[in-house]
């Protein structure tokens, strides 16, 4: 049960970032520990008060983690203002725009 409510609360923060610009998502995704620390405290204050819910906001955290390193190596990154391609989507030309 706890791994099934993590699951579902990271699919909230997915559908969350896939409202976002592309742009907006490879800048996050250049601040991957960042996106981390912040998914994983907002997982944990929303479910605060029981010990499932604190277990299912680390499971989150813990998938966000993996999410945001599959993203950086899929999707790429914008670093520096410099924008490093990934090694299945090149968002190069949708970004410039």
């Amino acid at each position: 049960m706890i791994i099934e409510s993590g699951i579902i609360i990271l699919l909230g923060f997915l559908f969350l970032v896939a409202k976002l610009r592309r742009k907006t998502v490879l800048y996050l995704l250049g601040w991957p520990l960042s996106v981390d620390l912040v998914g994983s405290v907002l997982a944990y204050v929303i479910h605060f008060g029981t010990f499932t819910g604190v277990m299912a906001a680390a499971v989150a955290g813990l998938m966000l983690s993996a999410c945001t390193s599959i993203g950086r190596w899929a999707v790429g990154y914008i670093e520096n203002g410099v924008y490093v391609p990934g090694r299945v989507i090149d968002w190069s030309r949708s970004i410039t725009r």
